[in-house]
Order: C-alpha cells, then sequence, then structure tokens
C-alpha cells in the first residue's frame, strides 16, 4: 500500500502515547512519508472533522496513539475523508485498538508492505427536525460529569431536505447516538420509532442506538446485548426507564431508529461517540440511520473478538461448570472442513496446533 502522508492522533496525556508519537516520526522521516500531528485546538477555537483532516493536509493513513476514546476521534477523521485507521492500543479495554505500541514500527512497515487486511465496520448518521444548537450557559452543566462537548453539527448541503425527512446533519458515530437527559432532576421522554412505526413512548435517563462496534460500550453498560462486529444492525437500549419492558431491540440496517420528544418531557442532549452535539426540545425528533460510507479498519491479522471479550470483560466460568470440568479446545479441528461449512469464516488453524 502507498503511504505518502500520516496524519496522528495522540493521547497527549500519556507518557507513553508521547513516546510511541516519536516512533512514529522517526519512522516517517526515514521512509520520506509525511506526517502531521492533528489536533482539535486550533487559535483558541475547536476545528470539526474536516478541518482537522485538511488541516493535516488530508493523509491516507490515519494512526490513533491512545485508548478506545482515542480511536474514535481518529475514526471520524478517517470516515470523513475515507482514509484508513490503525488504531495503536494504549488504554485499559482495547476493544477497538488494533496493536500493542511496542511494535508500532513493525505494524507501519506491515501496512506499506501491503501484509494488512482492510476490516469494514458500519457507521451510523442522523437527520433532524431541525439543526441541533449548544444553549448558552451549558457549560455549567458541564463541570458536573458530562461529556466533552463538540461545535454542533453542520447540515450537509449534499443531501436532500425535506419536512417530512427533516435535515441531514454532518454526523458520523462509530460507537453510538444518545438522547439523554439535560436537568439532573427530569427525565426524558420520548416516542421510539423503528422502521417508521411506532415501538413504544419511554422515560428514561437515556435512549441510545449503538452499532455493533458500539455495542460493548455505553449500550453494554446499560445491560444492551453484545453484537460482533463484523454485524451489520442497529441496537437501540434504554437507559433506566420508567417502564417493566427494559430490554433492547436490534433492527437490521434499514430499519432506522427515530426519537420524538415529547411535549411535556424535559430537554435532551444529544450525545455522538461521548460528545456532546446539541440540545432537543419538546417536539423535536432525530432519526438514527447506517451511513452510506464505512470506517476502514487497518487489521494485522484476524481478530480474536470473541478472546478479547472474555479478557477485556474479565469473564468468569460458572462455578458449577468449573466443578463439571475443564472444557477441550473445539478448534481448531484437523480434520477438512466439511462442504456444508466451506463458507463460514471459521477461525484459522493456529501453526503450532497438534496434528
Amino acid at each position: 500500500m502507498t503511504v505518502r502522508r500520516i496524519g496522528l492522533v495522540v493521547h497527549g496525556g500519556r507518557p507513553e502515547a508521547m513516546a510511541a508519537e516519536r516512533t512514529v516520526h522517526a519512522w516517517c522521516e526515514e521512509r520520506d512519508v509525511g506526517c502531521a500531528d492533528i489536533d482539535v485546538w486550533h487559535d483558541g477555537g475547536r476545528r470539526n472533522a474536516e478541518e482537522e483532516v485538511e488541516a493535516a493536509g488530508d493523509p491516507d493513513l490515519i494512526v490513533t496513539l491512545g485508548g478506545d476514546g482515542t480511536f474514535l476521534r481518529g475514526a471520524r477523521l478517517a470516515a470523513e475523508h475515507d482514509a484508513l485507521v490503525l488504531g495503536v492500543d494504549l488504554g485499559r479495554v482495547g476493544f477497538l485498538t488494533e496493536v500493542p505500541a511496542t511494535v508500532v514500527r513493525s505494524a507501519l512497515d506491515a501496512v506499506v508492505e501491503g501484509r494488512l487486511t482492510v476490516e469494514s465496520r458500519m457507521l451510523l448518521t442522523v437527520r433532524a427536525s431541525r439543526r441541533l444548537e449548544v444553549p448558552a450557559g451549558i457549560e455549567e452543566l458541564m463541570r458536573y460529569g458530562r461529556r466533552p462537548m463538540l461545535p454542533p453539527p453542520r447540515v450537509r448541503t449534499d443531501c436532500e431536505s425535506g419536512s417530512d425527512w427533516g435535515v441531514a446533519l454532518n454526523i458520523t458515530a462509530l460507537n453510538d447516538v444518545v438522547v439523554e437527559k439535560l436537568a439532573r432532576d427530569r427525565q426524558v421522554s420520548a416516542g421510539v420509532y423503528l422502521a417508521g412505526r411506532l415501538l413504544a413512548s419511554y422515560s428514561a435517563d437515556a435512549l441510545l442506538v449503538a452499532t455493533p462496534t458500539g455495542s460493548t460500550a455505553y449500550s453494554f453498560a446499560a445491560g444492551g446485548p453484545v453484537v460482533s462486529p463484523r454485524a451489520d444492525a442497529l441496537v437501540f437500549t434504554p437507559v433506566a426507564p420508567h417502564m417493566a419492558f427494559d430490554r433492547s431491540v436490534v433492527a437490521a440496517p434499514d430499519e432506522p431508529v427515530a426519537l420524538r420528544v415529547l411535549e411535556r418531557s424535559g430537554q435532551a442532549v444529544v450525545s455522538v461517540d461521548g460528545q456532546l452535539r446539541g440540545v432537543l426540545d419538546p417536539g423535536d425528533w432525530i432519526g438514527v440511520y447506517a451511513a452510506p460510507r464505512r470506517l476502514r479498519a487497518v487489521r494485522l491479522g484476524p481478530m480474536d473478538f470473541y478472546g478479547r471479550l472474555r479478557d477485556r470483560m474479565n469473564l468468569t466460568d460458572a462455578p458449577a461448570a468449573v466443578a463439571d470440568g475443564t472444557p477441550p479446545p473445539l478448534w481448531p479441528v484437523t480434520s477438512p472442513r466439511p462442504g456444508d461449512l466451506a463458507h463460514l469464516a471459521l477461525p484459522p488453524r493456529p501453526e503450532n496446533a497438534p496434528g
């Protein structure tokens, strides 16, 4: 793969990330590859995704040095200009990042030598009844544990608008779109629609729509299902709803999820991948859709998602099962794959496996 320019997204609060940054800069100098740090802050203001990528010179590859939060920021930038993104793992959970910092140099070698696969992941986009705005004085609320704030998203001028379909907002989400209560003492009440049909009206702390990638983030913490990142689906999860039906609903990618804030509800905050983007008033609505573009993530080998799930979530075996024995390995099998399983993506057989 030809890499002419790299954009770096660095978690500045981690010394190991700063050390990895120096390694990437040195590698780029040796290879005569352009390299630029991508910083959201500029001249006292905050750039949007398009401005950040343009400031970095439209890179072919974005490398994130940090945890999943840093990767999310890099993914937003990569999706803006269809660049590849490589995540270097310096975080605590690490569902999104790909390689440890100790092998970042060899990982970059593998990319330019074509020893990689490109994993395509579903993204979300949003339409709304109006432009999102951040009301004056909301900075005070940010002091009490709310998430980081980005400027309200622009309206996409390349998409048709209409009274029925609202306006298309320039939003790309890899994890989730969340509508949550603004006031601590006032829940958000909203009608929730799937594929154009009313599912139910909810009163809850928050209502969120996640991708399969985001199913292990806020949705999982709220009791939602774990969904393979290779799947395409919209996962709707209510957070602390005041109703008996508190389950998640997994919808097909062509079944959008819409939320309309009810007339006597409190105001609702819209967060995208953990960053506040605006506020909805009663009567406003947003629709969350599978985006037409997808994230292109660099993988240097097969991703063991379920092994990572067991490791990162510190899953433990049931005491009764432990007492009943040790499970023998099912994979890899040593005999040829049967014809009726040839179409499945079964795990490869490790080189050191017996037989």
